[in-house]
């Protein structure tokens, strides 16, 4: 069952004071910090982050309960709030001083819910009669208003990552107002009204902030509202509905995901898939949204794999009631103790831990049996490519050897996002090399991801270990290897030649040389100097290799110097040099590489020959037969006389 759990939480927690010895614990989305604040006398905060540049312990006066407490980006200037009225700063940054300043709230009798830092010296106050948006001035221990928007507020949520802020409005909270905060700009963004389930008369829902979670999904803004089951509809459970709230424009409700069950829900977002905690079965469910299913305007989803529970989880004991010895004890999973935040985070207040959750794909694999599917929904996981690998090995060798179909399917969705990349790169390179314009600095390099898998990957991880498995038919060997080279010409990929010298090898290795001389005179094997010198080297065992390597080599008539090369170390002089002729050549070939050659046949009338041949070259270009000094032939034209004798040089034409 352990290779099941497809989520877990991460190895190395954030561990803070638990619960039991703090009188509050606060955690600020923004800054993945936990504050555990103590109060008594002096109050005490230890300030815990996901890494120790932000964490930090510090004291402060004790001037009542601390209701919410926050440090703007990068630990600059911590805010507190202890009344509804105002809010208390205090500076973090070196050289300023360390005191205490207090802002109230402009609106008369208005109460604050609570404050949100958008950058890291501006804070919106959220009061439940609108926002007020301010610049923190440090040294002048100061707030200067911006902006401020009266409405009348429910309550409100916010997400650090898009800076945008979400406030319930209306008797049953349903209409909702975002706005957008950018370096000391506000915008009001369209409001939308959030479907509440509907109820018998006179009975009226209202909606609750505990089923609203706002997220970032595939680079898209998304409001997430857990819609719970309504026995007056008859609905078979509980559903997550997603609206699509853009920077412009309305928002829109895109997609449901059914959940098929009721109760307690939570909700994270994890590698672009929204995870669904269910409490009373202690399992949770994930959806991808790119995994469509239409239904009409809107997409339906169903979990894409089977509802699992999260790994378990191990605790170390720590302080003095621990023993040196004492073994981990099990985490309790889906504890009622346990508080979610978006994106991923998971924090027990009872036992001091902030985890992040996580997704492991290698259980998805035995999950999903749709192969299609499971490529589909790999593809866009972060950490995907050995998976994918693995998932293509498998595919290929494994007990599941999938049918051609199948392998063909995956193909293709693979080198569609290669060819995407490919694409994006290359239309970045032609931007930068068209010289600075306004067209080109909208062009960012783009990103390679693991999605991203290229033909040596294939090559090397997959394909190449294929070809020497034992027990697998030649005849299923060869089919892929050309399904993939299929794939990559039906997205006019170039075809690496490494992929076609595994052909050709395989070919050759079970004797198919029919099949191979059909590939190159058809071109299904694209014509290369490496491919030509493959076929070359396989001469001996398949003597027409030797044929079909010229024929290549002349088709790509920039590897006329590699034709003369192979022919003249296989000793054909008088063939390379009748190439030479047929190319129209001839005039500028070294007459020494053909002479060392000739010799090197010990045929002293071929060796005849190609002398003449050269001295009546030289005859024609200079109109004196002998060699110049700088063709180093002197060697060669001692051996001709010593052979044929001082007489049989050509002689210079008398005038």
């Amino acid at each position: 069952m352990s290779d099941e759990y497809y989520l877990e939480l991460s190895e190395n927690p954030v561990q803070f004071e638990n619960a039991s010895s703090v009188n509050n614990v606060f955690f600020d989305e923004a800054n993945k910090q936990v504050f555990a604040v103590r109060s008594g006398g002096a109050t005490g905060v230890v300030v815990k982050g996901p890494d120790d540049k932000s964490s930090v312990a510090f004291r402060m006066d004790d001037k009542g309960e601390v209701k919410c407490i926050k440090f703007s980006l990068g630990n600059k200037i911590l805010a507190v709030q202890r009344t509804t009225k105002s809010v208390d700063f205090m500076n973090f940054i070196p050289d300023y001083p360390h005191l205490e300043f207090s802002h109230e709230c402009k609106t008369k009798n208005a109460n604050i819910l609570g404050f949100c830092w958008t950058n890291w010296n501006e804070i919106v106050f959220v009061t439940d009669q609108g926002i007020e948006f301010y610049q923190v001035l440090p040294d002048k221990r100061t707030l200067k208003l911006l902006k401020s928007q009266s409405i009348n507020v429910n309550w409100y949520m916010y997400c650090p990552e898009t800076a945008v802020l979400l406030l319930s409005t209306t008797v049953q909270g349903n209409v909702l107002q975002p706005f957008a905060f950018k370096s000391a700009t506000v915008s009001k963004m369209s409001k939308f009204e959030i479907e509440l389930p509907a109820v018998p008369k006179p009975a009226k829902l209202s909606l609750s902030e505990r089923d609203i979670a706002v997220a970032t999904i595939y680079d898209q803004l998304y409001v997430m509202y857990l819609k719970h089951h309504s026995r007056s509809t008859n609905s078979p459970g509980a559903e997550v509905v997603l609206y699509h709230l853009p920077r412009e424009g309305t928002c829109r409700k895109t997609h449901v995901l059914k959940l098929n069950t009721t109760g307690k829900f939570a909700l994270n977002v994890v590698d672009n898939l929204v995870v669904v905690h269910h409490q009373s079965s202690q399992t949770s469910l994930i959806y991808d949204i790119k995994l469509r299913e239409l239904d009409g305007a809107l997409n339906v989803h169903q979990p894409v794999l089977p509802a699992r529970s999260i790994n378990p989880y191990k605790i170390h004991l720590t302080g003095p009631a621990a023993a040196p010895s004492q073994a981990p004890v099990p985490c309790e999973l889906y504890s009622s103790s346990w508080s979610v935040f978006q994106p991923d985070i998971i924090i027990s207040a009872s036992e001091g831990y902030l985890w992040y959750l996580q997704v492991k794909l290698q259980p998805t694999l035995n999950l999903l049996q749709d192969k299609g599917k499971l490529m589909d929904f790999l593809l866009r996981r972060r950490d995907c490519k050995m998976v994918i690998l693995s998932v293509c090995s498998q595919m290929l060798t494994g007990g599941d050897k999938g049918n051609l179909s199948v392998v063909a399917t995956v193909f293709d969705k693979l080198n569609q996002v290669y060819k995407e990349y490919l694409d994006a790169e290359q239309a970045y390179t032609a931007a930068m090399e068209s010289g600075p314009s306004r067209s080109s600095t909208s062009y960012k390099r783009p990103v390679r991801t693991q999605a991203v898998i290229d033909q040596s990957d294939m090559y090397t991880h997959v394909l190449s270990d294929f070809t020497e498995k034992k027990g697998v038919k030649h005849k299923f060997i060869i089919a892929v290897l050309m399904e993939y080279i299929r794939s990559l010409n039906q997205f006019q990929i170039p075809v690496q030649h490494y992929l076609y010298e595994l052909v050709i090898k395989t070919l050759v290795q079970h004797n198919l040389f029919y099949m191979l001389h059909q590939f190159l005179q058809y071109h299904v094997l694209s014509d290369s100097k490496p491919l030509a010198c493959l076929l070359l080297s396989l001469e001996s065992t398949y003597p027409p290799a030797h044929q079909l390597s010229l024929d290549m080599l002349k088709r790509l008539s920039t590897a006329n110097d590699e034709i003369v090369e192979v022919l003249l170390s296989k000793q054909q002089v008088l063939g390379a040099l009748r190439f030479i002729r047929s190319v129209g050549a001839h005039d500028n070939v070294s007459a020494r590489k053909f002479l060392d050659a000739a010799r090197q046949t010990n045929d002293t009338m071929l060796f005849y020959t190609i002398f003449r041949f050269f001295e009546q070259r030289n005859m024609r270009l200079r109109g004196n037969p002998g060699f110049n000094q700088g063709e180093h032939c002197e060697e060669h034209v001692a051996y001709f006389k010593q052979v044929f004798g001082e007489n049989a040089l050509m002689k210079q034409a008398t005038a």
